[in-house]
């Protein structure tokens, strides 16, 4: 159940499955919003069975795995939205809301008969997002895609690092789902509903993940455009072109971030590392190469915490870093309160990352994690209106689960 926050009382409808849309939704959720997911009856088959990881074989929700917390904060109903008494449910549903979140591909909402056009004519006020890879229109928009497909048509890959055969690593993360895509959509959503107490009107919002990762690759893309400056691996500050910025190995194979891009923090981070003959030469490109490697050098000399300690808190702007497990046990993260309990009816207790943004609550009871297949369709419905023989006629005809 939500807790108390900043969206407190706001109503939205969850149509999300994959990482973006399901992301966006939680961080409403982390802001009080109530969060009614809509599901289909029984479990997934299909496309949908494939995409929970089930290949042609009927597998568990995604999100009914207990190390999956974008679920939290969420109700769900067992809706058949290819019926007409499931159908009408949902408009009866959306008619109460101020917000739908969908990541169907462009046209089969319309198709579907829950698009905004459909909605808006029950509830004007109503704020109808759709989170899509490539956006509602354009050559692409039919494609389909995840987030590396993202990642490359917005610019971010070509300008990541060389894997070992020289190709664009992968990032190691979901920066385009979650950044581009999941936080793009909710901070989309959150204008609107500011935007909604001026004008009392709804508004239909096309959130695109690849316009989420143009965001994030603004600065080399207004550089291009403003001065024909094309950013790659090694051709600038942010991507490996000089000592001070990078990432070097330490003598027990951990690593340590630098970035020690001023220069008060780079004559710093020479002292302590006995480098002085380089202070002065921060950006002198004719002895980079012989910067790195006295630098990776000296690195080599002690253990990735040595160094930290030595560094991290005199003013070099140098960091560990740091594996997932290491993360979920750093004292600093741990101070924060960004970690929360949760419980599953299976699994017992285990920890979960708490929400993280700014003005949602961090100390929370503990999370209570629904089983697989569970969901809450008799309470959203009760709170709906409907009857207890309604809910139950409906059942019977498939309608909802």
């Amino acid at each position: 159940m939500p807790n108390e926050g900043p969206l407190s009382g706001i109503k939205v409808l969850d149509l999300t499955r994959l990482a973006p849309g399901p992301h966006c939704t939680m961080i409403l959720g982390d802001l009080g919003a109530d969060i009614i997911r809509v599901d289909e009856p029984g479990l997934p088959t299909g496309r949908r069975a494939q995409q929970a990881g089930g290949g042609d074989v009927k597998a568990p929700r995604p999100s009914s795995s207990p190390a999956n917390a974008l679920a939290r904060n969420k109700q769900s109903i067992g809706l058949n939205l290819k019926s007409g008494p499931g159908k009408e449910i949902y408009l009866r549903l959306a008619q109460r809301a101020d917000i739908v979140v969908e990541e169907f591909r462009p046209g089969v909402a319309k198709r579907l008969g829950i698009d905004y056009d459909t909605l808006r004519s029950r509830n004007p006020r109503l704020i109808y997002c759709s989170t899509s890879g490539y956006g509602q229109a354009g050559p692409c928009a039919q494609w389909a895609g995840h987030d590396v497909n993202y990642l490359a048509v917005g610019g971010f890959l070509a300008c990541s690092g060389r894997d070992a055969e020289g190709k664009p690593a992968l990032p190691g993360a979901t920066v385009a789902d979650s950044a581009g895509g999941g936080m793009h959509a909710a901070m989309a959503i959150m204008a609107a509903l500011l935007g909604r107490l001026h004008t009392g009107a709804g508004a239909y919002l096309d959130t695109s993940v690849t316009d989420g990762v143009l965001n994030l690759m603004s600065l080399y893309i207004d550089q291009y455009l403003a001065t024909g400056d094309e950013t790659r691996p090694g051709s600038n500050l942010l991507t490996g072109r000089y000592a001070c910025y990078g990432v070097y190995a330490a003598a027990d194979g951990g690593n340590v971030a630098v970035g020690a891009i001023e220069a008060h923090f780079f004559c710093n981070l020479c002292r302590l590392l006995g480098l002085e003959q380089y202070a002065n030469s921060q950006y002198d490109m004719a002895r980079q190469d012989e910067m790195k490697r006295a630098f990776q050098q000296r690195f080599l000399a002690r253990s990735r915490d040595e160094w930290v300690e030595a560094l991290a808190g005199n003013d070099t702007c140098v960091a560990p870093v740091l594996g997932i497990a290491e993360v979920t046990t750093n004292p600093h993260l741990r101070s924060r309160h960004t970690f929360m309990w949760a419980h599953h009816p299976e699994r017992g207790d285990f920890e979960q990352l708490a929400p993280v943004l700014a003005g949602g609550a961090r100390e929370q009871p503990v999370h209570q994690v629904r089983p697989a297949g569970a969901t809450d369709t008799d309470a959203v419905l009760r709170a709906a209106g409907f009857t207890v023989d309604e809910i139950e006629r409906l059942r019977g005809t498939g309608s909802v689960e």
